[in-house]
């Protein structure tokens, strides 16, 4: 009998966990950063770039596996990985952070379409339930951990740790996939990569992010250099579609839009990564410079958030086995607007742990949407599309997300900038924002400055949250037009303590990788 590939296996798993987990280990050491190194206007873009770049390469990583051997493209997606997050600790400035976090998001993509790539070659089909139901537990634990982290290693170290502490996890993964996965060499075919596309939808996701980064706040909506993105955008994804309707092996198949529960889950990960990504990434800047939270207590004070997030997820999976699906999108997307809504009332005067209870109905509301979709999505597929369907609801996720933070980053700074400007004046609201402005430097201030900066603070996320309340309300459209749609799809969901993950054919590689 052959023995289970334990120790490959684990360095897959850390694979899957660091990436997930570096997602979210920056939100609570952002108002550090961002004091030290300045650069305000471009907080989002720390989380913006690596979700852009994980977007762009999470497709071309797959087919670079099926032509040059799956072990060898994860093990170079960590290496890139490992470098991005050395290049990240050692910045200098936001615009160095920013170019590192873009190489870091490189790596992270392949990452996890790596190590399920590898899984589903190396692991017997009987054994792939169990590492399925590992993968279960290690995301929700990245998700909780992250933020956490984070706050705990910029508190007693330094937030340059936040990025370090991959190395020696990474390396070991590399060790670990290095000598305990063993593939089979087999006769290499044909694949076919669709760079133009990969190429047309990075240009597009971009020109958006520019579009929501940009106006209004940098330049004005009428502005050249608005329309010009503008105009980008629209071209490159026309351009997109009708590269993917001719394509031979199209990066986003539009066959799968035929599908309704598939094209509900698109619509809806990309509204609902954009409100979770906010949402993780402006509350610690309220919990830390107004509330006076550490980083590692406002890591504390998000554990709700993720707690909720997880529960529902879990009670999803449950409840949707039993029938009845259908529902479950739409009362998410309700919840999540109810709990947006909740956090209007956060002020100077909260309590702090009112605070931090208000984000668990927004949390609860998000993952009931995406768990629910997902389900609906594995029971609408069939098995030959369902690798594709699955990296097109996270793409768009991840797309989402980072249109999110762009451009409710944008209103937050806004919102700020001006608040400070009107009670202190440009000059002295400028040299706030212009560094040196960590939630530690505001204890340290003038009375009269320093609750300026809270009420800024304040005003900044209350902007945001009207933002991501207007989007969790076009969620709850889409949802409640969905629902009234026909279902010809519709299957009985199944359950998911038994699925296993997609048989997947052996990749062909050469024996210099396996």
């Amino acid at each position: 009998m052959k023995r289970f590939p334990w120790l490959g296996v684990i360095g897959l798993m850390l694979g899957i966990f660091l990436g997930a987990l570096d997602g979210q280990i920056v939100s609570t050491a952002l108002p550090t950063i961002v004091g030290e190194l300045g650069g305000l206007d471009h907080l989002s873009w720390a989380v913006t770039a690596y979700l852009l770049t994980s977007a762009a390469a999470t497709p071309l990583w797959g087919k670079l596996g099926d032509l040059y051997g799956r072990k060898g493209a994860y093990q170079w997606s960590v290496v890139l990985f490992l470098a991005g997050s050395v290049l990240a600790g050692l910045s200098r400035s936001m615009e160095q952070l920013i170019a590192f976090r873009a190489l870091q998001g490189v790596g992270a993509a392949g990452l996890m379409v790596g190590a399920l790539a590898v899984v589903g070659v190396l692991v017997p089909a009987g054994d792939r339930g169990r590492v399925q139901s590992v993968i279960g537990v290690l995301m929700p634990v990245a998700i909780v951990g992250g933020p956490l982290l984070g706050g705990v290693l910029t508190d007693h170290l330094s937030w340059r740790w936040a990025f370090y502490v991959n190395l020696p996890v990474g390396l070991f993964a590399l060790t670990a996939v290095a000598v305990g996965v063993r593939l089979p060499a087999v006769r290499r075919t044909e694949v076919r990569i669709d760079w133009a596309g990969a190429g047309l939808l990075t240009t597009g996701v971009l020109a958006l992010t520019l579009i929501g980064s940009w106006g209004g706040t940098a330049y004005g909506w009428a502005s050249p250099q608005v329309l010009g993105a503008a105009g980008a955008a629209a071209l490159a994804t026309a351009l997109f579609v009708r590269v993917e309707r001719r394509a031979v092996e199209p990066l986003i198949p539009p066959a799968l839009f035929r599908h309704r529960a598939v094209t509900e889950a698109l619509v809806l990960g990309f509204l609902l990564g954009a409100l979770m990504l906010a949402l993780i990434g402006y509350l610690p800047q309220y919990l830390q410079f107004v509330q006076g939270a550490s980083p590692t207590a406002g890591g504390l004070l998000l554990l709700p958030l993720m707690l909720g997030m997880l529960g529902s997820q879990l009670a999803t999976a449950r409840l949707t086995a039993r029938g009845g699906g259908r529902r479950y999108p739409l009362l998410g997307s309700a919840v999540a607007l109810l709990g947006t809504l909740l956090l209007l009332t956060l002020g100077a005067d909260t309590a702090r742990p009112l605070a931090s209870a208000l984000t668990v109905v927004a949390g609860a509301g998000i993952g009931l949407v995406l768990q629910s979709t997902l389900l609906a999505t594995m029971a609408a597929v069939p098995p030959r599309d369902m690798g594709a369907a699955m990296g097109s609801v996270m793409l768009f996720r991840t797309i989402g997300g980072s249109l999110g933070m762009a451009a409710l980053g944008a209103v937050y700074t806004a919102g700020l900038s001006s608040s400070l400007t009107g009670a202190l004046g440009p000059d002295a609201a400028g040299g706030l924002t212009d560094g040196g402005l960590t939630p530690a430097a505001v204890e340290h201030l003038p009375g009269r400055t320093a609750d300026a900066v809270r009420a800024a603070v304040t005003t900044g996320l209350h902007g945001t949250l009207l933002g991501a309340a207007a989007v969790a309300a076009a969620a709850v459209a889409v949802a409640a037009l969905a629902r009234r749609s026909p279902d010809p799809d519709r299957d009985p969901a199944p359950d998911p303590a038994s699925a296993e993950l997609p048989s997947t054919d052996p990749a062909p590689e050469s024996a210099g990788t396996g």
